[in-house]
């Protein structure tokens, strides 16, 4: 039962991750096309971003069954 409760956790926190990871993506595009930024700025976002993917990665393998080959 925990189990269950777990990964249900782990995929509601996937979600959430991938609407941050996808939110970011477009103000990132936004930011660009608008052409009032500093490198800085676009940077940390763009950092931020590498974050939640490497998050999501993880997310997804704690998802994934230890399966022995």
């Amino acid at each position: 039962m925990a189990e269950i409760d777990e990964q249900e956790m782990l995929r509601a926190k996937l979600e959430q991750l991938k609407t941050e990871h996808g939110d970011l993506d477009r103000a990132i595009d936004a930011l660009i096309e608008s052409g009032n930024y500093n490198s800085l700025q676009l940077q940390r976002l763009k950092k931020r971003k590498l974050i939640l993917k490497d998050q999501i990665y993880a997310t997804k393998n704690m998802l994934l069954p230890d399966i022995i080959a």
